[in-house]
Formats: structure tokens, C-alpha cells, sequence
């Protein structure tokens, strides 16, 4: 069958040939361990288990993740063992399967989540993505995912097609976080504050898009108010040195006074369920080495 998971609908056979996300229909991951610098509530003391795939069907010009979004990293398994990892991972005390990067294997996590789950999963599956969703691919994984990690990039069309070549980003990201919502509602914690379901909306904050930050935090709050936790990051670390003008803002990292102008902002619209980064958070070092580690 042709691939049409996501927007980019590239209607390719991906046993024979190459879509946009450059991923065969064989499982490709670059590192299966313990994360740590998640949300809190997802990583709590213990860590979130978390299982970064190979390639990525959108092509963010400043993507902090090159080694695996585009295909260099990784190892191809099979969906048994990506059932066996995900055991693995609760063994060492996971709270939780953090799948990141997953659109464009979405049939074949739901098989091996079903698996996974015959084989004593119990503990929460997370969907990590950057949202550039198809709605009928996400119904695949009603009832397999417990809580929803989508970015929203974007408000702009203009941004998002010259910085991540997607123009209808937004169209689709809000129409897929939308589709979240709908499966997992409400967000509910366990009895340490550890988030058991709902979703977590991260939007990162990138330098001179101030404005289409803003337009991001109102469209999430006044859609959702405070049934879903928004993450506000300043994280953003340029890996390379951009030369094309359009791209010159990336060369920097965002200003402490930006940021708050930002937090300030998010506090006068009435958003108070949120998370916002402290600390030097914007650090290669952050970045995980993906050398296969647990795969």
C-alpha cells in the first residue's frame, strides 16, 4: 500500500521508495532509555522512557535533532522488539513510553503497542510529535495512547512554510491536536504528580517570532482554557550557522527579556496551567547522543 499517513501525502511505496520522512516501512530507532528533562510530570524522579525514531516527516530548518530526523542515525528492529523495548523500559522504572518522532510509523507502533500491552505494558504510552497529523491516522491509536505531547509550531502559514516547509502546518496541527483532545481528555495525575492522561501542548519559542508566539498561546487558550497544560520553551539552540537572510534570526538564542515578555504575556490572558523552563536550558548538551542505546 502507498503511504499517505501524513499531510505530505506522498502516495509512495515506502518498501520501494522514499517519501518526504525518507523512512522504509521497516521500525528505525536511535536511542531507547530514561529521559529526564521532560515536563515534570512526565519525568518525575524516575524518568520517562523514552524511545526516539528514526526520520521525521517535517523539515524544520533549524531541527536540533539532525542525526535522527534524517535517517543517519538509528537501527532498524522489528515490531516484537520494539514490544520487548517498551517491557524493557518499564522494567527499569519508566513512568511512562515516551514515543518521539512517531508519525510516520504509526501502523506499526500500533501493532507493537498491542503487543507491548499482551505482554504486561501497563504503565502510560506518551505520543510525542510535532503535530503535522492526519486525523485518520491518530484514530489508529485511539485507545493506545494515554497522553498526547504535540508541538504547535506555528500560527503563521508564512513561518512555518520557510522555516519547516509545511504552509497548511497550522490547518493541520490545530485540526490534530483537536483529534487529541478528543481521546484522552481532560488532564488527570497520579497521587505524586505524575500525569497518568491528557495533553501537554509545546510550543518553542524561536527567535524574532515573538508575535506568532503570542497568536499560538491565544488560540490555545481560548480554545482549550485550562483543560490542556501548555509548555512554553526557550530552549531553542542554534546547530549551525545560518547564512540565507531569511534565516538570520536562528543564529541567536532567545533573550531572558523576550521569554518573559512572553511568560508575561501568557499570565495576562489567564493561562495558569503551564510549564516554563528555568535555568540554562539552552545548551547542545540537552540533546541527546543517539547511539543506539537500548535498542
Amino acid at each position: 500500500m502507498t503511504c499517505m499517513l501524513c499531510p505530505r501525502n506522498c502516495n509512495v511505496d515506502r518498501d520501494k521508495n522514499k517519501g518526504v520522512c525518507l523512512a522504509s516501512n521497516t521500525l528505525k530507532v536511535a536511542r531507547a532509555s530514561l529521559h529526564f528533562w521532560e515536563e515534570p510530570c512526565l519525568s518525575g524522579d524516575d524518568g520517562s522512557g523514552t524511545i526516539f525514531f528514526s526520520n521525521c516527516n517535517l523539515k524544520c530548518v533549524f531541527c536540533q535533532n539532525k542525526d535522527i530526523s534524517l535517517g543517519h542515525s538509528g537501527k532498524e528492529i522489528t515490531i516484537d522488539r520494539f514490544s520487548e523495548i517498551c517491557i524493557e523500559l518499564q522494567n527499569k522504572g519508566a513512568l511512562n513510553i515516551n514515543l518521539v518522532t512517531p508519525t510516520h510509523y504509526i501502523k506499526q507502533i500500533k501493532e507493537g503497542l498491542i503487543k507491548a500491552k499482551e505482554k504486561g505494558l501497563i504503565i502510560p504510552v506518551v505520543y510525542n510529535t510535532s503535530s503535522y497529523e492526519n486525523i485518520i491516522s491518530l484514530k489508529e491509536l485511539d485507545g493506545l495512547i494515554d497522553i498526547y505531547l504535540p508541538d504547535l509550531k506555528y500560527y503563521s502559514n508564512y513561518y512555518a512554510n520557510i522555516y519547516s516547509h509545511a504552509p497548511d502546518y497550522f490547518k493541520y496541527a490545530s485540526l490534530a491536536i483537536k483529534e487529541m483532545f478528543r481521546q484522552v481528555g481532560k488532564p488527570i495525575f497520579n497521587d505524586n504528580g505524575i500525569m497518568i492522561k491528557g495533553v501537554i501542548v509545546r510550543h518553542l519559542l524561536l527567535p524574532g517570532l515573538e508575535d506568532d508566539s503570542k497568536n499560538v498561546l491565544k488560540y490555545l487558550y481560548d480554545t482549550y482554557h485550562d483543560d490542556i497544560f501548555i509548555s512554553i520553551m526557550n530552549q531553542y539552540t542554534p546547530v549551525t550557522t545560518f547564512k540565507n537572510p531569511l534565516f538570520l534570526n536562528l543564529n541567536k538564542k532567545i533573550d531572558d527579556s523576550v521569554y518573559d515578555e512572553i511568560i508575561n504575556y501568557a499570565c495576562d490572558l489567564g493561562i495558569t496551567k503551564a510549564f516554563i523552563q528555568e535555568g540554562e536550558t539552552q545548551s547542545a548538551s540537552f540533546i541527546p547522543e543517539f547511539n543506539n542505546e537500548g535498542v
